[in-house]
């Protein structure tokens, strides 16, 4: 942390001043929106927990840790080290704490004026507790992420007043303040961004569970509560869609259709976060703590009658009283841990919270904390917030990740800010999405109880989400095409083909394909793609192969792909099953996709192979078996160092073949083909060599190495996808500028 703070500077003071708008906070902060780093912290409607909106952006230092790999950027170097992310966090609070700063007060906004922005994952629980790990994380994303930010804007909607705060530090002989000020005033003065759209998939959000599954799993919960293994858990479902356009244009829109307490928006660079929460986790100003656990939901009714009914159902529940108390019980136990004796009590108790979608049941409980115990103590005591878990929470934390399929990431951690003098404000992330990679998710959940109605419970989620969901109602994308797959003698969408588990082509690779370029609906060589394909049969399964009309079948998958009226790749696939004597449970799929030249779009007319360090040699070699990953890795191998093509060589060091196509090697009017003792015999390869007969070319099979090769005046390779295409260098070493031959092979064949 020592270099880390050298490099990073110290903060000598806060640069404060007024600041007027002549528009609403959320279009001032659009203008900061696009710049990584950015924390937007909205506090929507009238209710008592939404007074201030704050805007934090310029980060000078970036934090973030993925379990115990931690990452600190600051002033652009990069520092990497393995450690407990809390304690980072600790670190960092305390290496630039505030509190002996000689500071004036009355001139700086209360909850905050420097600090960290940003959020901590639920994952971060694994960093808390021992707890087993059976869902999968598939984004992958960090579990904490704080910018500590060079502009910090903060409005008091009760004092309609703004300031602008901006920490100042001496770093390397500088100060920031000058050139931060200056950016500040200019982004503020340059015309206001143009308000962007977004768009999601036509076919809008899908689940992560079927509503039987979730049902299901609701069930599964009750039958551990009647085990006496917990007495309350939040079970969630995760939506997923496609979408595209500007984040902060549907956070604009969300807020402006339903203004939570808790809106945030955060750009964490490569993702970005957007939450309309209505739930506070932790309030901390100096030694006093609040929390404000919700527990109870009911949504707003469609007339006032059924709305008031709703509410006064909401109310009157005794389930949901006794849920909410249970919750209210569990966090008093959690804040008592670092809290002074006697402190800890319960401020107000089933207040009746109305949102837009839905009504909630809130309580206050309220603490001071042990001297000696700072933030972090408090959130470790803490999190996740016992609201979102269940009761007791390790056990529920437990039973969470056994129903789940995917791991929650944000999805009821927290977000807001940790300032460097001793203030916190931090939401419970629920009603939140994250954009990431062209896809945008997010969770929705409820707390199960013993006499918890499995379809009120998943219809209850639906009520939550809605707020998520409708925005993008009349903004969908237009509807992809869809595909479609030929398997096992019928056509299906692709998106809902499936191949069982046990069957052995998926657990060992034991199946092969065949790869056919159809053009305009005329398949290419097709006679000797069937030949190959049934000698492989026989030779792999021992059986005599199937007595279908392949042609008939590619054609129907062309015509339902639409693809009848330009080039495809089709590719033929035959798994193996799960049986050893008949009936049989082959798989037979026929698939295609639109193909595009290799050479199309490329500068050079021609393809740069790289050796690839790993020989090969096994008699699978002599199919094309769906064990492909060898020849998959080594043409991912090439194109990271900026090549187009694996050479592969056999252990002898001869050269075979590259990782999709065969090899020719042309010198004078004689033509060479490697030998190996395993290689899979190429349809295109073959019928080229039959041509160049025909031109007047001798044909020859010789064993070569690597050498060998430059003594030739051109070399090809070749599939039945592009033909015949010339090889320019190999590892970076220039071959002899190849001749027309390529083309007029081409011309003739394709």
């Amino acid at each position: 942390m020592d270099e880390i703070k050298k490099v990073a500077g110290q903060i000598t003071g806060i640069h404060t001043e007024s600041i007027s708008m002549s528009e609403s906070f959320i279009d001032f902060s659009a203008r900061f929106a696009s710049m990584p780093g950015t924390t937007v912290l909205m506090s929507g409607g009238d209710l008592d927990s939404a007074r201030y909106h704050i805007l934090g952006a310029k980060p000078w230092l970036v934090f973030s840790g993925l379990g115990r790999n931690m990452t600190i950027t600051v002033e652009n170097q990069t520092f990497g080290f393995k450690a407990d992310p809390f304690d980072t966090l600790r670190m960092i609070l305390k290496a630039f704490n505030l509190n002996d700063l000689d500071l004036n007060q009355s001139d700086l906004p209360k909850p905050v004026y420097a600090g960290l922005f940003g959020y901590l994952a639920y994952d971060l629980k694994d960093c808390l507790e021992k707890l087993p790990r059976t869902s999968i994380d598939r984004v992958c994303l960090p579990h904490i992420y704080f910018i500590a930010p060079s502009i910090i804007v903060v409005q008091d909607k009760a004092n309609d007043t703004t300031r602008l705060c901006i920490p100042e530090r001496k770093f390397a002989g500088k100060n920031n303040l000058e050139n931060d000020l200056a950016e500040f005033k200019r982004i503020i003065s340059d015309r206001p961004p143009k308000h962007g759209s977004f768009r999601g998939n036509a076919g809008g959000f899908k689940s992560n569970f079927t509503k039987a599954g979730y049902m299901d799993a609701i069930k599964k919960i009750r039958e551990y509560i009647a085990a006496g293994d917990i007495y309350q858990a939040n079970m969630s479902q995760r939506f997923e869609m496609d979408v595209e356009g500007d984040t902060f244009s549907l956070f604009k829109s969300l807020y402006k259709n339903n203004p939570a307490s808790f809106f945030a928006y955060i750009h964490a660079g490569n993702h970005q976060i957007v939450s309309t929460s209505p739930e506070r986790f932790l309030l901390q100003t100096g030694q006093k703590v609040e929390t404000r656990p919700i527990k109870g939901t009911r949504p707003r009714g469609k007339t006032p009658v059924e709305d008031k009914k709703l509410s006064r159902e909401l109310k009157q529940s005794y389930k949901d009283d006794a849920e909410l108390s249970m919750i209210v019980d569990l966090l008093r136990n959690d804040i008592g841990k670092v809290c002074r004796v006697g402190s800890v009590r319960v401020m107000e108790h089933k207040r009746l919270e109305a949102y837009q979608n839905v009504y909630h049941l809130v309580s206050i409980v309220e603490g001071r904390l042990e001297q000696g115990r700072d933030s972090v103590d408090l959130l470790k005591a803490t999190f996740p917030g016992g609201s979102i878990t269940g009761c007791p929470k390790i056990r529920t934390m437990e039973i969470i990740d056994e129903l789940e399929p995917d791991r929650r990431h944000i999805y009821t951690g927290s977000i807001g800010y940790i300032s460097f003098h001793d203030t916190m404000d931090l939401s419970i992330v629920i009603r939140t999405a994250t954009i990431y990679n062209g896809t945008i998710m997010f969770s929705v959940g409820g707390g199960i109880v013993f006499d918890s109605d499995p379809l009120d419970e998943y219809e209850e989620t639906l009520h939550k989400g809605r707020t998520l969901m409708e925005v993008f109602k009349g903004k969908e994308k237009k509807a992809a095409k869809k595909d479609y797959v030929w398997i096992n003698g019928a056509l299906e969408l692709l998106d809902q083909a499936a191949i069982p588990v046990t069957d052995q082509g998926f657990q060992y690779g034991y199946g092969f394909f065949e790869t056919i370029r159809v053009d305009k609906g005329n398949p290419g060589h097709l006679n000797e793609h069937i030949n190959r394909f049934n000698h492989t049969w026989e030779h792999l399964f021992a059986e005599k192969p199937p007595d279908l009309t392949w042609d008939e079948i590619i054609n129907q998958v062309i015509v339902q792909n639409r693809l009848l009226d330009e080039t495809a790749a089709v590719k033929m696939i035959a798994t193996r099953g799960d049986r050893e004597a008949p009936p049989f449970n082959h798989t037979l799929l026929v698939l295609a996709r639109p193909y595009t030249h290799r050479l199309a779009g490329k500068k050079e007319k021609g393809l740069n192979l790289a050796v690839y360090p790993h020989p090969r040699q096994t008699p699978l070699a002599d199919h094309k078996t769906l064990n492909y990953l060898y020849y998959f890795l080594a043409g991912k191998w090439a194109k990271a160092r900026n090549s187009d093509e694996a050479l592969i060589l056999n252990p002898d060091k001869t050269v075979s073949e590259t990782n999709t196509a065969n090899i020719l090697l042309v010198k004078n009017n004689n033509v060479i083909k490697p030998v190996s003792l395993h290689v899979l015999p190429g349809i295109m390869d073959s019928v080229v060599c039959k041509l160049l007969t025909g031109w007047g070319f001798t044909i020859e099979s010789r064993r070569l190495f690597l050498e060998d090769l430059f003594a030739f005046d051109e070399i090809m390779i070749t599939n039945s996808l592009i033909g015949a295409i010339p090889v320019l260098s190999i590892d970076g070493k220039k071959l002899p500028e190849p001749s027309v031959l390529w083309q007029k092979i081409n011309k003739t064949l394709l």
